[in-house]
């Protein structure tokens, strides 16, 4: 059993050691402060991930009914491919992955360099936060244009997804439930509007294809459009922002920088991923009865899945504490695996190896102003500010 807080500043600020202990304790061990089994092991977390025996949700029999008071967060979570499983998922996944075209997202790249260059150029000469004025701004705006939602709507969908997503780390309590809540109605009802404009003046965007989809009988329901719309403001920034920040941290600290070698580019950022990703924690559940990792799981039993303590198993990874882009190993695990493999995965991708090098390109003294502090935000693992000077 692992005693450990989620909220210790030393665990907020550099988990890993104590992901270090909880790796030795063998393929499952108990986290007391979480009450479950969890797993730090490479082999067991990808296996789990991709077991179609465990899922994301309760089967629906053991399912708690939803706190009156986040009935419509909990309505929207119930309708999130993150959740789901098929046959819902099979369709609505199909329908996203149709009309998020790899296509779509590589013309997106110009966007997104030209973006970057613009931002560099806004640059203080003083020291500044690299969050709020380059990583932060990045993904909502291309979010907004793959979606056709209005740029100058960024900063309210900023609040608004900060405030439901909020609801996932551990410091939730009631107050952050009730601005949850809010949020998700607040966004429900914006989304709603602007599809129903969509709905009558369609544009080359994807939420005007995901209109036609349901319209031309491919089984969408409003809600679910909604839904997956949300979803995709939410998920398609939020973790970005901090691949970005997190990613710029670590080549700081290391004295790394880009080529002109775009491949190259990428085993870089796979790398920063790798070592530092945004996100720490998957759950899932028992579907039926199930002997895994030499223990017997019951039907609806939880599990947690460690993601970047897997990133640095060192089976897996030789030497995983060192930034190395030349490493070949198995694939790192930052955006999941098997059935809820991150969807949003390449576009992130693009966004980085397109935004990163210009950044350090244009900035070839960039460095650290400030100590960077990690948020507590735990199972999220984000920087409050990353203050730089140029």
């Amino acid at each position: 059993m692992i005693e450990q807080s989620r909220r210790a500043q030393d665990f907020v600020q550099n988990p890993y050691p104590t992901y270090d202990k909880m790796r030795k304790e063998g393929p499952l061990f108990h986290w007391k402060d979480y009450g479950f089994l969890f797993s730090a092991e490479h082999k067991t977390v990808n296996v789990i991930l991709r077991d179609r025996r465990f899922a994301s949700e309760l089967p629906e029999d053991l399912a708690p009914a939803a706190p009156g008071h986040l009935r419509q967060f909990y309505a929207l979570e119930s309708r999130s491919i993150l959740t789901i499983e098929p046959p819902s998922h099979t369709r609505i996944r199909r329908l996203l992955t149709r009309a998020f075209t790899a296509r779509r997202i590589n013309e997106m790249a110009p966007q997104v360099r030209a973006l970057s260059h613009e931002l560099v150029r806004r640059f203080p000469d003083e020291p500044f936060d690299l969050i709020e004025n380059f990583a932060e701004i990045i993904p909502v705006t291309v979010i907004c244009r793959l979606l056709g939602v209005p740029e100058d709507m960024a900063a309210q969908l900023l609040r608004w997804s900060h405030d439901i997503v909020a609801i996932y780390q551990a410091r939730r309590d009631r107050a952050l439930e009730d601005r949850t809540e809010a949020a998700t109605i607040a966004f429900m009802e914006y989304i709603r509007s602007h599809v129903a404009t969509r709905r009558k003046a369609p544009k080359d965007d994807l939420i005007s294809e995901l209109i036609q989809a349901r319209d031309e009988g491919e089984k969408l329901s409003e809600d679910e459009l909604i839904t997956t719309c949300i979803l995709l403001l939410n998920a398609g920034h939020e973790a970005t922002v901090h691949s970005i920040a997190n990613g710029c941290k670590l080549l700081l600290e290391n004295g790394h920088r880009f080529g002109a070698d775009e491949k190259q580019n990428l085993k870089i950022i796979e790398e920063t991923l790798r070592l530092d990703p945004p996100l720490h924690v998957f759950t899932r559940y028992a579907l039926e009865d199930i002997t895994l990792a030499g223990h017997d799981f019951k039907r609806g039993e939880q599990v947690g899945l460690l993601l970047a303590a897997a990133n640095r198993d060192p089976a897996v990874f030789a030497d995983p504490a060192r930034f190395d882009p030349l490493r070949n190993n198995a694939p790192q695990l930052a955006f999941g695996a098997g059935l809820h493999f991150c969807i949003g995965a390449p576009l992130a991708r693009m966004e980085m190896v397109n935004s990163m090098p210009v950044l350090f390109e244009a900035c070839p003294d960039l460095k650290l102003a400030d100590a960077p502090v990690y948020a507590d935000r735990y199972h999220f693992h984000g920087l409050e500010k990353l203050m730089v000077s140029r």
